[in-house]
């Protein structure tokens, strides 16, 4: 059995891979980048070695040195994880090469199913159904031609692509060459391989995958299915398991041919075979030659711990279980919580973790995070926060569990997901069954900005009261610190002044000797009982009790104080009515904005060119992702501030627009 495994890693899956290393008694090794050197993987390692600056490129992704620390600290094994070299055919042979325990396939089926144009002529070889496309030579030859054998729509996708990364939906000819080109540049940043390939895009399939098994002595199983049909731009949001409204014959024959796709190609080790499916037909996707984000709703179903198992068989020991011993019970669902703007297009988001609360030791309920509290999401690496999975007997239990479990969670200092996932797990059609791969940018694309709740008074009075009581606690720090105006023998009224939505609220709370009374704007009164303790306002309000999480910005321009409660969060600039509005720098009138950091990849205009609303002016890339930033108004370009390779922070100024030029 391995002893010391070195974990070529980072972030959640690198906690979740040494938690099972740490309960079979192996010694772990973590690496790190220079952005990770406090990280959490770093700080539950046994130990752990520099690899790098902080981009991947020169860090996670660079196998030499990676080979060079597992010989450095002796380990017998290294884990991949997912996504960096996790399905890197050289990486694994370089391994293999310098003796070191891969925990993984080998290095030739990796290379098969890692070049997507290989993989779906093998697959075709070994009988299971593929959706129609074009590769290789053909496409080569001829895109244009290609493309209007295959149909559209159509999906360009990167050869040696993964993760959702190098994917673009094509709906007709005169934005096919730009999406080409767009995706091969993913493909060449993320996966070293600008060759692509087109399948037919089937606008209303579900995205249904089984998770394989096998040994080096070629016993192979699957452990069920998993509906991952909830997506945006290609990549999952929303894992369960089983895959639900599917007939027993549909599983079963996708279960055969998940198997047979893995004995064709001499596969060893844990592996996920997706499939496209249609009523009653499904089609070959792509094989993972890894470990899955999604695994967790896997082994909520099974009870069996997948990373053991890999471990195990990169052990040369048999698989664990035969297939008549593979038990499924009850059902399971995985959200991902992402750092990122979904009302912007799911632009990723950077920042500190100024809150992070995530409910612990919940029955039924499993968080997965490589995160805590006072970390900082950087635009190096991929922006999850956190998986959060729950079980139930049925799917309704499931779903129950997670919606409880998501109320629970706080996040402040960056822009997250959280009020989409929420909103998801409530939805009907979800709740139904009834989505597709396109749902989620398509019918259910309003619920990438839920709209928050009317501003009530009671939530006023919280905030009001929470004031005060923040005030309190900080005149019991500081003597000197001012309460507000006293009366002798009168009750303490202390005024509060909010802004919220560009409405301004003047209230004034008045103590009692059973809470407060709040005013607002010398008229409505709201009783109110209320108590802050570690960051958590406990609070009655005219009978209404909630409890929210209590944020200060103290030195924001202004101040700033959030309640994050179960239903969301609302944020009060906390300003003084008389003072005069704060200076501001001025963006260049009709300017773009970087909505991130970024690097420029590509200038599709120069200054003096005259553009039409919603023209590209200039891509970024960021958090392995391409972004094209647009005109929002038609004009003459008269400024363009930055140039192609170069590194922009958020908010810069990247671009002027003159529109009276035009």
């Amino acid at each position: 059995m391995i002893g010391s495994l070195l974990v070529a890693n980072r972030g959640e899956i690198a906690v979740r891979i040494m938690a099972t290393a740490r309960r079979l008694g192996i010694r772990t090794i973590a690496v790190y980048s220079d952005a990770d050197r406090n990280a959490l993987h770093v700080a539950q390692a046994d130990e752990a070695i520099r690899i790098g600056p902080a981009a991947a490129r020169d860090s996670y992704l660079r196998g030499d040195v990676l080979i060079e620390a597992v010989r450095a600290s002796g380990a017998d094994a290294v884990h991949p994880g997912y996504g960096f070299l996790s399905e890197n055919a050289d990486f694994a042979a370089a391994c293999e090469a310098a003796g070191i325990r891969f925990v993984g396939p080998p290095a030739a089926a990796i290379r098969i199913m890692g070049a997507k144009d290989a993989a779906r002529q093998r697959m075709q070889e070994a009988g299971v159904p593929v959706v129609s496309g074009a590769d290789g030579d053909e496409f080569a030859a001829d895109p244009l031609a290609a493309a209007k054998r295959v149909g559209y729509p159509l999906l360009i996708k990167a050869a040696a692509g993964g993760g959702g990364k190098g994917m673009r939906v094509v709906r007709d000819r005169s934005d096919f060459e730009t999406a080409l080109a767009a995706v091969r540049r993913e493909a060449s940043a993320a996966f070293g391989d600008d060759r692509v390939l087109l399948e037919r895009w089937l606008e209303r399939a579900r995205h249904v995958e089984v998770q394989v098994f096998a040994d080096s002595s070629g016993n192979t199983v699957h452990l069920f299915d998993r509906d991952c049909s909830v997506q945006r731009r290609q990549q999952k949001v929303v894992e369960e398991a089983p895959a639900p409204g599917l007939s027993t014959g549909l599983k079963a024959r996708m279960s055969e041919a998940a198997i047979a796709a893995a004995r064709a190609v001499g596969y060893v080790g844990a592996g996920t075979v997706e499939f496209l499916v249609a009523d009653e037909e499904f089609y070959f996707l792509e094989m993972n030659t890894r470990l899955q984000v999604e695994h967790p709703v896997t082994e909520l179903i099974t009870g069996e711990d997948l990373v053991a198992w890999q471990l195990e068989v990169a052990s040369g020991l048999p698989l664990p279980r035969s297939q008549d011993q593979i038990v499924a019970r009850g059902h399971a669902v995985e959200v991902r919580l992402y750092a990122e703007d979904p009302a912007s297009g799911y632009l990723p988001a950077t920042g500190r973790l100024e809150r992070l609360k995530l409910p612990v030791d919940v029955p039924h309920l499993r968080i997965d995070s490589g995160v805590r509290q006072g970390d900082v999401v950087s635009p190096h690496y991929d922006p999850m926060i956190a998986k959060i999975a729950a079980w139930g007997v049925d799917r309704e239990g499931a779903l129950n569990a997670l919606a409880r479990g998501l109320a629970n969670v706080r996040v402040h200092g960056v822009r997250t997901n959280l009020d989409l996932l929420r909103a998801l797990i409530a939805d009907p059609a979800l709740r139904a069954g009834a989505v597709h791969t396109g749902w989620l940018e398509g019918e259910g694309a309003s619920l990438a900005k839920p709209p928050l709740p009317v501003l009530t008074p009671a939530e006023l009075a919280r905030a009001a009261v929470a004031v005060v009581l923040l005030r309190r606690e900080a005149a019991a720090a500081d003597p000197f610190f001012a309460l507000g105006a006293l009366r002798v023998n009168a009750p303490i009224r202390e005024r509060v002044t909010l802004e919220c939505d560009d409405e301004q609220y003047r209230l004034q709370v008045e103590s009692a000797v059973d809470g407060y009374r709040v005013y607002l704007a010398d008229e409505l009164e709201l009783p109110v009982t209320a108590q802050l303790l570690d960051g958590v306002l406990d609070a009655e309000v005219a009978g209404e009790r909630s409890r929210s999480d209590v944020v200060l910005d103290a030195y924001g321009t202004p101040p700033e104080l959030t309640l994050m409660g179960g239903s969301g969060s609302r944020s009060f600039r906390l300003t003084d009515a008389l003072a005069a509005a704060l200076d501001r720098d001025e963006a260049v009138a009709g300017s773009l904005l970087a909505p991130m950091p970024g690097q420029v990849v590509s200038l599709s205009v120069a200054a003096g060119d005259t553009v039409a609303e919603g023209d590209v002016l200039l891509v970024l890339e960021a958090m392995k992702m391409e972004h094209s930033i647009r005109a929002p108004h038609g004009g003459v370009v008269s400024e363009l501030y930055f140039s192609m390779g170069d590194r922009v922070e958020e908010g810069a100024v990247l671009a002027a627009i003159d529109a009276a030029a035009s």
